[in-house]
């Protein structure tokens, strides 16, 4: 299969020609390595997973450098982090534009490293598995949504046509649970594997710390050091609640959603699209889907994502908000439903009528499991109806 276009692409590029150094982060085989090498083919590629070549970087990364005059691919510079000390001297003596490029895929190991040493001196990009975006203009999505979710958007089992749930058992004990452990240090390993698949179950949900400490039988402490591994490597990402002052009393607690859908669905026991179609987190699934999908469309364009979620204590909420420069801003509710139901632009209606009241606008959709964005909907009020793979082509209208 050829290589899926990324959506990042232009956005590498213009940021290699403008800054020394450009660092890439994202979850492993989320397709960093074939974005680098094929935006830069005339560097040099040094992958420091390699034992030997990492042994060279760790005991004289000055004779590593110098045999690369031009710069290079550093590929998972997280592996020896001191590395970028030396880099550091290395562009502020030669500040030529995208002389490196770097790759790594624990945010937490390389952005401490990259605060400490490189600040000013390198670009910051992400690249997540490929979004609805990427895949439909790749003409790969077909189906209804529950193929997509199920299929997810690792680009590793297309290109080697691997059933992805056999690919993903590999992925989950190989990087999953064996990185971030190594992150953590953790111990328990039983106890690590009952709490990432708990956290599977409340993909799209408020999250609850101390009942998810409870079920997993750890410690408040551990849930919340493990979480943040979590997002550190790339698993899961929590999107917070916005505080606008639209109520008196708003939910404080953050969403937690995965990267990619297909690996909650592998967590959850989900061995089929039929089988997703009828499953109790089915729901939460799309909703999953939905916002990395908005998640993905910022970090594609190499912005910082500004998506919240908000909910009062009268159950009146909305799942996505982006708030707006001046005021205002961009909601999405997520119905996996395909048939259009009064009651599902009723968040949205109230959010609204809250904004106006303050002389502020809001753009707004429902994004829905159905195909047709155009189907008969009187009821939807000010809101978009939008089908669930075109939310990018809404959010860029």
């Amino acid at each position: 299969m050829p290589t899926i276009p990324r959506k990042i692409a232009p956005v590498f590029a213009a940021r290699a020609s403008r800054w020394p150094i450009v660092t890439l982060t994202g979850p492993r085989q989320s397709g960093k390595t074939t974005l680098c090498r094929s935006q830069f083919p005339e560097k040099p590629y040094i992958s420091l997973e390699l034992p030997d070549v990492r042994e060279l970087a760790l005991a004289d990364p000055r004779s590593l450098l110098r045999s690369l005059p031009t710069g290079a691919i550093l590929d998972e510079v997280q592996r020896v982090p001191h590395l970028l000390s030396y880099l550091q001297v290395d562009v502020d003596e030669r500040p030529e534009p995208g002389r490196w490029i770097l790759t790594g895929s624990h945010n937490l190991l390389l952005m401490q490293s990259v605060s400490q040493t490189l600040a000013g001196r390198t670009a910051l990009l992400q690249l997540l598995p490929l979004s609805l975006e990427e895949l439909a203009h790749a003409a790969l999505l077909r189906g209804p949504w529950y193929d997509a979710a199920h299929q997810g958007g690792w680009p590793a089992p297309r290109d080697r046509g691997i059933p992805i749930g056999e690919w993903l058992a590999a992925y989950i004990a190989s990087y999953a649970e064996r990185d971030v452990r190594e992150v953590l240090r953790v111990s328990d390993v039983a106890a690590f594997q009952r709490f990432l698949r708990l956290c599977a179950g409340r993909t799209g949900q408020l999250l609850n710390l101390a009942a998810l400490a409870a079920d997993a039988g750890i410690s408040h402490n551990t849930a919340a050091a493990w979480i943040s591994a979590l997002e550190t490597s790339y698993v899961a990402v929590r999107v917070q609640p916005w505080h606008a002052n639209l109520a008196s009393r708003e939910v404080k607690a953050a969403k937690l959603f995965f990267w990619d859908t297909a690996l909650a669905c592998a967590l959850l026991g989900i061995r089929s699209p039929a089988e997703l179609a009828l499953h109790s987190a089915r729901g939460q699934i799309f909703e999953n889907l939905v916002a990395v999908e908005a998640l993905k469309f910022d970090l594609n364009r190499g912005d910082t994502p500004g998506w919240f979620h908000w909910r009062d204590n009268n159950g009146r909420e909305v799942d996505l908000v982006r708030p707006g420069s001046n005021g205002g801003g961009t909601a999405i509710e997520c119905k996996s439903g395909e048939t259009w139901a009064s009651d599902w632009n009723r968040g949205l209606d109230d959010m609204a009528k809250k904004l106006l009241a303050r002389q502020q606008k809001l753009r707004s959709a429902v994004v829905y499991g159905g195909e047709d964005g155009r189907a008969a909907a009187p009821e939807r009020g000010g809101a978009d109806l939008v089908p669930w793979h075109g939310v990018a082509g809404w959010l860029a209208g």
